[in-house]
């Protein structure tokens, strides 16, 4: 009662003072409630956090919301009895738990644990279990080589009859419980791929067999031994097109199960082998095929593909559709010239490999080992599930640590087991009610196990089907005009009301039904303030804005009083809508505005990387940068930038210098290869905004001149860089003039040198002559003969020489 009397004086000031805030404080109080606006049971518990009050009479005819939160604070879920309070919850139960084990005499290996599970969920409420996988020891395989017989594989199917028994024996290695087989194909006997000449039909070349598409010739079988025989006796055919008839070989392999003799519990291998491409879908209507490929088996007693010219080869994605459905695990065995289109139609065949055959397939165990090997270290999960249910996998594989949002686990060992945790979510009811109750299959791909999950969504209450206590058609309650549904009344196309007291050919009549048209008895505003009650039904007022409306049973909603962002309401249509008050924002954004990334692909750095350059964090899309103490704060969009960062300078430089000033490492063929992610605007000097998260970047080239550009991203996130126009160059020097200058310089201080020791050497000579002449001059000694001096030379006369 004082909760009341404080109610109503404060609703009477708040009358007094402002009609408008009158009007808007029960507007708010629905806008804040989610469970508010919903009117029947199925909608209230599809809403999360609310629940309803079925119970008859409930309030004894006031208006109290059978719509709420039972977690809250409204008054609803203490008038309401807990026996009538439908708030169902999430349950979980485990069907069929074997534990993993290998396989055992007299039983089967179990790879997956739990096998199956019952899951009661509702919508928007996700829900997480595990289940665990591990590769079982000496696990059966079933190898069927299916091979391509034209003409131009001749040398290959003598090399595989050679190593059939190492195949063999490289598999036994593998398991003990191991089976072959063999098959082989060419294409379809039309034109234009088959010549139908009649002789070419008996002997299309040389040596060979007539043309056929597919035939079984070896079954999957334990006596290894006998399939080098089968590959030896098998003969070559001819066709004349270049690609082959691989697609329905592929086909007829995995369907025709019995005939093929795959196993249930056994890790299936399809080798795939040709040197040539491969005829699709469509491709039959050239040999006048038009009959789609229905995805059936037809093979006679002989193995032999009877519907090869009456229906078109499959599509990639019905081959796809059956690989999976059979868990077998595909290997294209191909030449080199061939592996670049196999590698990209393995992307689209799941559980698919592809490894290079050597010309004459001499490598053919080992491929077939490695690619056994990649297959049976990993798993990768998968599911079937539609399109109302999100299912989501984490795993930490085999590193310790947290959980990481991942399907695929890879470096496995037999007996190594790794645990999933599974995430499925509702994401929305069906319209078609038989898909509220859902089987799905999670399961290892190539693995012909699965963990079953019997899904029923909880759409709906119990008390809105026939035959519950709750449900009453032609009721008393609802005035014999409707039916009476978990507590309300579901009118009949001529009543409206609570109870379907109004009649619609008579809805302006004179009872009193105001007390209808508010959500509870503590409110004395009808519709909200913004509408007018007829027979009490809110009829909503309309705005001028034909784009704006009020809704609700109480006019409680609107969609133009959300919260915005830069003006635009709910951040703009791209982003959200406005409901009842709130934002519901589209896939990838939320926030109350609507303005923030769910995706945190805009923190990455353009060209990838860490997320915010592993130096912040991603909030709403936008990177919120750390503050190291030894490094100082990062900055910039990506975090990418500190004061001793360079940034991504060097990653652009070359492609600068090649577009720009034609210089650097890359000539102009390398330049148009390697430089695709931008190209820079011209500018007659650079400068860098940090606002804007531009970064400037200077270097030096080759001619010593230094060159200025600045990089940035723009709103997709592309990287848009400005470089200055002309390079700041030193000015020229002219070497030769230099050198000769420096040539003639010393030539001539040379010359000088040599004239002036001349000149010195000329001026001391001649010094000391005249001090020779002078000292001569002066001499005083006497010049006769020395008495003791005695010449050199002595004359003789001979006597007797008379001069004759």
């Amino acid at each position: 009662m004082k909760h009341f009397l404080l109610a109503s004086l404060l609703l009477l000031w708040v009358g007094a003072s402002h009609q408008q805030q009158q009007i808007l404080a029960p507007e708010k109080l629905v806008v804040q409630n989610p469970c508010v606006s919903k009117q029947t049971c199925g909608d209230c518990i599809q809403t999360p956090t609310c629940a309803w009050c079925s119970q008859p009479n409930f309030g004894n005819g006031t208006n109290v919301k059978r719509c709420f939160q039972p977690e809250g604070s409204d008054r609803s879920k203490f008038q309401c009895k807990r026996e009538f309070i439908v708030n169902p919850d999430n349950v979980y139960t485990v069907l069929m738990s074997k534990e993993l084990s290998k396989a055992k005499e007299g039983s089967e290996s179990v790879q997956v644990h739990p096998q199956r599970v019952s899951l009661k969920l509702r919508i928007a409420e996700a829900y997480r279990f595990t289940m665990d996988y591990a590769q079982a020891e000496d696990y059966p395989v079933d190898l069927y080589y299916l091979m391509d017989l034209s003409k131009s594989m001749e040398d290959d199917k003598d090399k595989l009859s050679e190593l059939g028994d190492l195949l063999a024996e490289a598999m036994q290695n593998i398991t003990s419980n191991f089976r072959l087989g063999f098959g082989s194909f060419v294409d379809k006997v039309v034109m234009p791929y088959v010549s139908t000449v009649p002789k070419n039909l008996e002997q299309p070349c040389t040596g060979c067999a007539a043309p056929y598409g597919y035939h079984n010739v070896m079954s999957l079988s334990q006596d290894t031994g006998r399939f080098a025989g089968e590959v030896k006796k098998a003969a070559v055919s001819g066709n004349l097109d270049a690609p082959e008839g691989g697609f329905d070989a592929i086909m007829q392999a995995v369907v025709c199960r019995d005939q093929i003799g795959w196993r249930e519990k056994a890790r299936r291998l399809l080798v795939f082998s040709t040197d040539a491409g491969f005829h699709y879908a469509g491709d039959g209507k050239l040999g006048g095929i038009v009959k789609p490929n229905d995805g059936e088996c037809h093979l006679d007693q002989a193995g032999m593909y009877t519907h090869s010219t009456l229906q078109d080869y499959p599509s990639i994605s019905q081959v796809n559709l059956k690989v999976k459905q059979n868990a077998i695990n595909v290997i294209f065995a191909v030449t080199a010239n061939q592996i670049n289109i196999y590698d990209k139609l393995k992307d689209n065949i799941e559980g698919a490999s592809s490894g290079t055959l050597s010309d004459d397939s001499a490598n053919v165990v080992e491929l077939v080992r490695e690619q056994y090997g990649k297959i049976s270290s990993s798993v990768e999960i998968k599911d079937n599930a539609t399109s109302a249910v999100k299912v989501t996998y984490y795993s930490s594989c085999l590193t310790p640590g947290p959980l990481k949002q991942t399907n695929k686990c890879d470096g496995l060992k037999v007996g190594t087991k790794v645990s999933f945790v599974i995430e499925i979510e509702v994401t929305s009811c069906p319209k078609d009610r038989k898909e509220w109750n859902q089987i799905l299959q999670v399961y290892p791909v190539g693995i012909n196990e699965s963990l079953i999950v019997d899904l029923e969504m909880l759409c709906d209450c119990p008390c809105e089907n026939p035959g519950n206590p709750g449900y009453k058609q032609n009721a008393k309650e609802c005035s014999y005009s409707g039916t009476y549904k978990c507590g309300v009344c579901e009118c009949d196309d001529s009543h409206f009301g609570r109870k379907c007291e109004c009649n619609s050919e008579n809805a302006h009549g004179t009872k009193d039904l105001t007390s209808s048209c508010r959500p509870d008895n503590y409110t004395t505003v009808d519709c909200s303030g913004r509408g007018s009650c007829v027979c009490g039904v809110c009829e909503c007022e309309a705005r001028q804005n034909p784009e704006e409306s009020i809704s609700g049973p109480f006019c409680e909603c609107d969609n133009f009083s959300c919260d915005r962002h830069n003006g635009l309401l709910c951040s703009g249509p791209d982003h959200g809508t406005c409901v009842c008050g709130s934002c519901q924002c589209n896939a990838g954004w939320t926030g109350k505005s609507c303005d923030c990334k769910i995706s945190q692909d805009t923190c990455i750095p353009p060209g990838g990387g860490e997320i915010c350059s592993g130096k912040g964090s991603c909030e709403c899309g936008v990177c919120k940068c750390f503050e190291d103490a030894e490094k100082g704060r990062y900055f910039g969009r990506y975090c990418e930038k500190c004061n001793t960062c360079t940034g991504r300078c060097n990653e652009f430089k070359e492609c600068v210098q090649c577009q720009v000033y034609k210089t650097g490492s890359f000539d102009e063929e390398a330049c148009r290869q390697n430089c695709t992610t931008f190209v820079p605007s011209v500018v007659d000097e650079v400068t860098a905004n940090e606002e804007e998260d531009e970064y400037l970047c200077r270097f030096y080239d080759e001619d010593d001149c230094r060159f200025a550009y600045v990089y940035s991203w723009d709103e997709a996130g592309k990287i848009v860089v400005r470089a200055q126009e002309h390079r700041d160059c030193p000015p020229q020097i002219y070497i030769l003039g230099i050198v000769l200058g420096v040539i003639g310089a010393i030539v001539l201080i040379g010359l000088a040198l040599l004239l002036l020791w001349k000149l010195l050497t000329t001026i001391h000579d001649r010094r000391e002559f005249a001090k020779f002449e002078n000292e001569r001059m002066m001499a005083k000694w006497d010049t006769g003969e020395n008495p003791i001096y005695k010449q050199a030379t002595s004359t003789f006369k001979n006597p007797t020489y008379a001069g004759k």
